[in-house]
């Protein structure tokens, strides 16, 4: 692998001293995923001082570390790690001569992005950077910054965020290129108290804007016109995605044999038709998002749309498992790792689309950070999962007692204390031919489910 910085690198980007020469080839401040090359970052943390796992670090192939004390071993000695991590973060950046295109919004900026990055590494192999899992926070995105390569021609960073001003302070590190925004929803009303002021939020990506940048936007959203002004503060164009009058939008989507869409879209400059390997109708406004990105940067869309039909289950985010049970099958649809209103219905919505299968079972556990909204918000899922057909249903924990409430009566459903009890619940219902959609808030902790239920029963893809 190449040089990804050198000691004399790090401690010019830091401000600390070097104890000895040694060049890294990675980024890491978990001790857990060190491998041989890796400058380990020995962050503070409110549970564990990264520091207590520099040794071990060093015993996984580490070749240098970042510290705020003396260490034996290959080091940068700073004042500070964290701010060390953010200077060499923006050192990255500042050399880069990488096209960089940052995104969020309040559902499927994950999955948007690993779209994203899978269609622009079929453009361009192994010279597309992007941030890995979910890190997309005031520690993620340094870190994901400081692992960009020296030669990446294109990087996809995501930006996530608790509260408002969260995002501009990301995106001034990140100073997109293009900045897309996937969508508006609910989440963290808790700490923003309205769904503009979630919009404004989000918004604040442009803030980072290049000059000449480019800013995306959801045409279906009632909060378009308040981003599209947002976005005209610093972005030099505008392209919106969607239904409608969008700029980029499609003329058919219907469901492709095997699953996924086949969609005709209107882009800037041409008409595509092309399949998508991900089911529902969210996944079609993702891949709008993508199109238009990639349009932007003056890739080739036909190459990319190649890249979504081959698109993979996401961990946590529709990852589909087909597990083997007395002679049949079940399917698992692993939805695990977050929930808001609008992805609740939406997967929803794909759940009920699903054919040729004997029930439909639902198991979803609560929706975080809704603050006062929470109940009504919970409740408030009752229509989409009448119209999913949804015929068992497992609801963990007191704050789908809301949600219980409402469709009593209308479907047979368990209300469960935690995901142990829902697992054990769903292992004595799920029958051969069941299809099973698994949907929560991260913090749910509904992964320990999928696990069991796989480990549990054969996987037969």
């Amino acid at each position: 692998m190449s040089v990804l910085w050198t000691s004399d690198e790090i401690a010019a980007a830091t401000g600390g001293t070097a104890s000895q020469p040694f060049e890294v080839t990675g980024v890491t401040f978990d001790s857990r995923e060190v491998g041989p090359g890796d400058l380990f970052v020995a962050m503070p943390g409110t549970v564990h001082d990264g520091h207590k796992f520099v040794d071990a670090a060093f015993g996984a192939g580490a070749a240098g570390a970042i510290v705020s004390q003396p260490i034996e071993g290959p080091h940068v000695l700073v004042e500070d790690v964290f701010a060390a991590l953010q200077a060499l973060g923006r050192a990255s950046r500042e050399r880069s001569r990488a096209t960089i295109l940052g995104v969020t919004g309040s559902v499927g900026k994950t999955s948007t992005k690993e779209a994203l990055y899978a269609a622009l590494e079929r453009n361009r192999p192994g010279k597309v950077h992007r941030s890995v899992k979910s890190y997309n926070n005031h520690t993620g995105v340094p870190l994901s910054l400081a692992r960009m390569p020296r030669d990446a021609e294109f990087a996809v960073l995501e930006m996530g965020m608790n509260r408002a001003g969260e995002i501009r302070a990301l995106a001034k590190q990140v100073r997109p290129n293009v900045a897309v925004i996937t969508a508006i929803a609910p989440a963290h009303i808790e700490n923003l108290g309205s769904e503009e002021a979630i919009a404004d939020a989000k918004a604040e990506i442009f803030d980072g804007l290049e000059p000449d940048g480019v800013a995306i936007v959801p045409n279906d959203t009632p909060h378009r016109g308040r981003l599209v002004k947002a976005a005209r503060r610093r972005a030099d164009r505008i392209i919106t995605f969607g239904s409608g009058d969008a700029d980029i939008h499609a003329i058919h989507a219907v469901s492709a044999d095997g699953g996924g869409s086949l969609i005709s879209a209107a882009l800037l400059e041409r008409e595509l038709t092309f399949t998508l390997s991900q089911r529902g109708e969210h996944w079609v406004s993702n891949a709008l998002a993508v199109l238009a990105a990639v349009e932007a940067v003056g890739e080739d869309v036909a190459v990319a749309a190649l890249a979504l039909a081959d698109l993979g289950g996401l961990k946590g985010r529709g990852e589909r498992h087909m597990l083997e049970a007395d002679g049949g099958e079940i399917l698992l649809i692993d939805e695990s790792y977050n929930a808001n209103p609008a992805s609740m219905v939406a997967t929803l919505k794909s759940l009920g689309a699903e054919r040729d299968v004997a029930r439909r079972v639902a198991v979803l556990g609560p929706m975080r950070e809704l603050g006062e909204h929470s109940g009504a918000l919970h409740a408030g899922l009752a229509p989409a999962i009448r119209d999913a057909h949804v015929d068992r249903l497992i609801l963990i924990g007191d704050e789908m007692r809301p949600l219980a409430e409402e469709v009593g009566g209308m479907i047979s459903y368990e209300l469960v204390a935690d995901v142990d009890e829902a697992t054990d619940t769903l292992m004595h219902m799920v029958k051969p031919g069941d299809a099973v959609l698994v949907k929560a808030s991260n913090s749910v902790g509904l992964a320990k489910l999928v696990e069991r239920m796989v480990k549990g029963m054969p996987c037969s893809t």
